[in-house]
């Protein structure tokens, strides 16, 4: 009988896409096959706060989710530390559990930005999804964004702007955004996800309270031109070194963008798989995905976000995530099960990516013998 591969799977984490990350991993759990897989629940909370024992989904929902209440009878939850990695100072559990390989399922910051990842790397677990380099590069919109134009990739134009600048000079600042990007803009910040701290602004009075909004979560923010009548069109990467890309689909967004509500606290948005596009528009999707997620040097999965322009049929790169929403709404899993990719054969899939790019790193040379 083979031997079942042990999982971690992180959740949580000190972000403000806490809950959507618990979310998520309600999902990917749900999803592992029992009879290959043993579950190591890890959660992180808001705080940082690793919890390493017990039922950490519990926990961090104050109640609202358990683990013996998500699993199948069937499944082994593996909660014995005796034999682990010490890799986590300040947790009040000394080490990280024995496991084969790690599902990382944290959005934002402290997750998605290659700070975990950077931490497994230095544990050598494997682990699903992308390296440090391409999780902090794929978590900053402007490093991304400066990437993107580096090899050519059709992106809105933007202006990056410091919140200690916005504090200081606010008047040069609406001034700059007026000159070099008009209305309508979105700002953002830099480092942020699931629409979180983002806000449309139509004028310079609503420019004020969108930055202002913006600058509770970064440092660094983001404006950006507004696509003309945007349609918001999405596609799957699934991968290592071959990526393949899965159909597009369109998001008919409920609000007047995809925000934060319309994507995980209201059942308004429209989600059509595949997207209605004509056959070259749908290929040139799949390729610009496919060139993104090489770009990045991404590996395991992407969701890769493009606005396509209703008034003059342009197709603009908006970001790659490079861990892309799990839940039971989410585009990622939903493009590749009209792929046909079943969920919880993604989830194989993945789990073999991160085990094939792990081995492969132990190709490398530690030592130099001149």
């Amino acid at each position: 009988m083979t031997k079942r591969l042990k999982v971690g799977v992180i959740f949580g984490g000190k972000s403000a896409e806490h809950e959507v990350s618990l979310n998520s991993a309600q999902n990917v759990m749900r999803a592992l096959d029992k009879t290959k897989y043993d579950v190591v629940p890890i959660g992180i909370s808001k705080e940082g706060q690793w919890l390493l024992r017990g039922d950490p989904l519990l926990t961090l929902t104050g109640g609202a989710m358990s683990l013996p209440k998500l699993l199948e009878s069937g499944y082994q939850l593996v909660d014995d530390l005796s034999a682990g990695r010490e890799v986590i100072p300040g947790s009040h559990a000394a080490s990280l559990p024995e496991v084969d390989v790690i599902f990382p399922v944290l959005h934002g910051p402290f997750g998605e930005d290659g700070t975990v990842q950077g931490l497994l790397e230095l544990a050598d677990i494997p682990y699903v999804g992308a390296g440090v380099m391409s999780s902090a590069v794929g978590m900053d919109k402007v490093a991304m964004k400066d990437l993107f134009r580096s090899h050519d990739l059709p992106t809105p134009k933007y202006v990056v702007i410091k919140r200690a600048e916005w504090a200081r000079t606010p008047d040069r600042v609406e001034e700059h955004v007026a000159e070099e990007i008009g209305y309508p803009c979105f700002a953002k910040p830099a480092n942020m996800g699931s629409s979180v701290g983002v806000t449309k602004a139509h004028n310079a009075t609503e420019l004020i309270h969108a930055l202002n909004e913006a600058a509770q979560y970064d440092r660094k923010l983001l404006v950006e031109c507004a696509v003309p009548d945007a349609r918001e069109i999405e596609c799957s990467v699934l991968g290592n070194d071959e990526p393949i890309a899965s159909v597009p689909g369109e998001i008919v967004p409920g609000h007047e963008f995809y925000d934060y509500e319309a994507k995980y606290l209201d059942d308004s948005s429209q989600l059509l798989i595949p997207a209605p596009i004509d056959p070259a528009t749908a290929q040139r999707v799949r390729e610009l995905s496919l060139k993104a997620f090489l770009a990045l040097d991404c590996a395991g999965m992407a969701r890769v976000d493009f606005l396509l322009s209703r008034t003059t049929g342009e197709l603009y790169l908006s970001e790659v995530n490079t861990i892309p929403g799990f839940t039971r709404i989410s585009m990622y899993p939903k493009l590749w099960e009209a792929s046909g990719v079943s969920y919880s054969e993604l989830i194989d899939r993945l789990i073999q990516l991160a085990l094939e790019r792990h081995a492969e790193k132990h190709q490398v040379r530690t030592s130099y013998d001149r």
